[in-house]
């Protein structure tokens, strides 16, 4: 089974990465277009727009520690206390650490190659992929078909053992709030470690950066310890 080299030499399977993209698809996906598009699939059911957004969203997913960090961001925004909690648990555990699949930089933000990743998915007609018709440089589009959702429902009903990718895939899409891939591009180059990455090179991790701002916004209990629950 092929795989995607990481800094730290833990590979990604093809089959973690087909997971991982029909997670965040049929969680972040909308409805496919009223006229239908001539190019959708006659058994799509939702459509997620563009490479850039797929790859944004997926830099989140293998990328906590910028996770957390942009959960921290929606908090001082908000005051939503749930995103304070859940941005602690992520930082103070290894998830930053133990779940983090870097990406490299290219021209346009976080990428990393989906091709085959996303050919597992194709074969048994879970999402297809399609180009618009429109413009002279059509984007691509991601088809959820049926067979597509009813699998992905049966991983997050069924499959315990991938509850991790099911609820972060939830709270990636749920992060994203909507917003197209070039506005995610624009939030996630804001941190300097991703700015400052050479093209070509995996982008760097922010895990102590974002552990010294939890600290800052949820101070030491009385017992010293940051963000007891």
């Amino acid at each position: 089974m092929t795989s995607t080299l990481v800094d730290d030499g833990r590979p990604t399977s093809t089959k973690q990465d087909a997971v991982r993209l029909l997670l965040l698809i049929h969680t972040a996906s909308g409805h496919v277009p009223t006229p239908r598009p001539a190019e959708a699939p006659a058994d799509a059911v939702a459509v997620l727009h563009t490479q850039v957004l797929l790859q944004k969203l997926d830099f989140w997913l293998r990328n906590p520690d910028y996770l957390a960090n942009e959960l921290l961001t929606r908090y001082e925004t908000d005051g939503d206390a749930g995103d304070l909690d859940l941005a602690e648990h992520i930082l103070l555990s290894d998830e930053p650490e133990v779940r983090r699949y870097p990406m490299l930089r290219y021209l346009f933000g976080a990428y990393e190659p989906l091709d085959t990743a996303l050919a597992m998915l194709a074969a048994p007609r879970l999402v297809i992929k399609r180009r618009t018709r429109q413009g002279s440089r059509p984007p691509l589009d991601y088809y959820l078909t049926e067979q597509g959702r009813h699998i992905a429902q049966t991983i997050v009903a069924d499959v315990p053992e991938l509850a991790y990718y099911v609820e972060r895939s939830a709270l990636v899409a749920d992060l994203a709030a909507g917003r197209r891939g070039s506005a995610l591009r624009d939030v996630q180059y804001l941190q300097e470690e991703y700015a400052e990455t050479a093209l070509g090179e995996r982008i760097g991790g922010i895990a102590a950066r974002a552990r010294d701002r939890l600290a800052r916004l949820r101070p030491a209990d009385q017992d010293g310890v940051v963000g007891q629950p």
